[in-house]
């Protein structure tokens, strides 16, 4: 580990001359790539640090116990011995988890897409609570949220709601939130009073950056409409609204909620950047789909990842088996502690830790 370490430490310093070399910095696109990796180990090379001072305290105290000390003084010593040892094993374990292969796309902002599943209108309104609950995280941690589009429904809810969180570290924060989404609750729409279980998806992706992935404009089939209301009423009257179609993969997305045609295409195209990113990142993990087996469980969006069951007032996880008891307070966007357990259960894995 030692030799790791000290590895990373010179690249942390080759780095720091690289960034600040005007040639460098002429070419924005590697500049960017070499500070994230320069913020990205950072972390590590301050610890290694203070482990290096730990260790030659820890050398420099014991071979005082070589020497003739009385009583009191040789007390001190072991003592100051113990606490560094603690320190030592502190450090270590840190350490451990700071050298855990980081996910490149953490740092990044995210685009999160929420559906209603089984359930009707009820899955629609549940959907409109999740949307309320990640824009009131995101906004705790003071993170911005960009509606890209959306499908609403009459009485509060969402068919589907498209929008990105930007902020740093969302990815890493908000990645183990995708898959389906359960909740039992009386409905709204329900007067006999009669518990029902409805489902919404959620996905979670990384923003596709310009360096991530290039796209062939020829390979493209850009169409334009006129963007309608609930009810099919016309809110323009304009062909602002845009619908890209990626033709060698067949991903189609539409945009109609800004009135300008060129900032639905904008949004279009981010829409679908990150979606053939995702798609390339998903190729990529299915073959190494027995690594990503975790007690988080696969990230598959198809999988019950969470029930919130209003009656009883608790929201389980069921990749990790963690019940939160406070779901009003879950539903503000108190999501933290939940999101923590699931981080620490993805390190443990990692880690090889049971």
């Amino acid at each position: 580990m030692l030799d790791k370490l000290s590895a990373i430490e010179d690249r942390y310093k080759e780095l720091g001359k690289q960034v600040i070399d005007p040639e460098v910095i002429s070419d924005s696109s590697n500049w960017q790539k070499l500070m994230i990796e320069h913020s990205e180990i950072e972390q590590i090379v301050f610890k290694y640090r203070e482990y290096k001072e730990i260790m030659e305290g820890l050398e420099g105290a014991r071979e005082m116990l070589e020497e003739k000390l009385d009583d009191e003084m040789e007390t001190m010593v072991r003592d100051e011995i113990k606490e560094l040892e603690a320190e030592e094993e502190r450090l270590e374990d840190e350490i451990k988890v700071l050298l855990i292969p980081k996910d490149p796309n953490d740092h990044k902002n995210v685009i999160v897409e929420i559906r209603a599943g089984a359930g009707g209108d009820e899955a629609a309104l549940f959907s409109g609570v999740l949307y309320r609950m990640y824009s009131m995280y995101a906004d705790k941690q003071g993170w911005s949220v960009d509606v890209m589009e959306t499908n609403a429904i009459g009485i509060g809810g969402f068919k589907e709601i498209i929008f990105m969180i930007k902020g740093k570290g969302a990815f890493s924060r908000l990645k183990f939130e995708s898959g389906v989404h359960r909740v039992q609750r009386v409905p709204e729409t329900e007067s006999s009073g009669r518990i029902h279980t409805s489902t919404s998806t959620v996905a979670v992706l990384p923003e596709a950056e310009d360096v991530d992935i290039e796209i062939n404009q020829h390979e493209l089939k850009i169409d334009t409409f006129r963007a309608s209301g609930a009810g099919g009423q016309h809110v323009n009257t304009t062909d602002s609204a845009i619908r890209i179609t990626h033709i060698p993969t067949g991903l189609v997305v539409s945009c109609q909620d800004e009135k300008s045609q060129h900032k639905n295409r904008d949004q279009a195209m981010k829409i679908l950047k990150t979606r053939l990113y995702d798609q390339m990142l998903s190729e990529q993990a299915a073959e190494i789909a027995e690594e990503r087996k975790g007690q988080i469980g696969t990230g598959d969006r198809s999988e019950r990842i969470r029930t919130y069951n209003y009656p009883q007032g608790r929201v389980t996880d069921h990749r990790i088996n963690v019940t939160n008891h406070r779901l009003e307070d879950f539903l503000n966007g108190e999501i933290d502690d939940m999101i923590d357990s699931l981080i620490t259960s993805d390190q443990a894995a990692k880690l090889g830790v049971e």
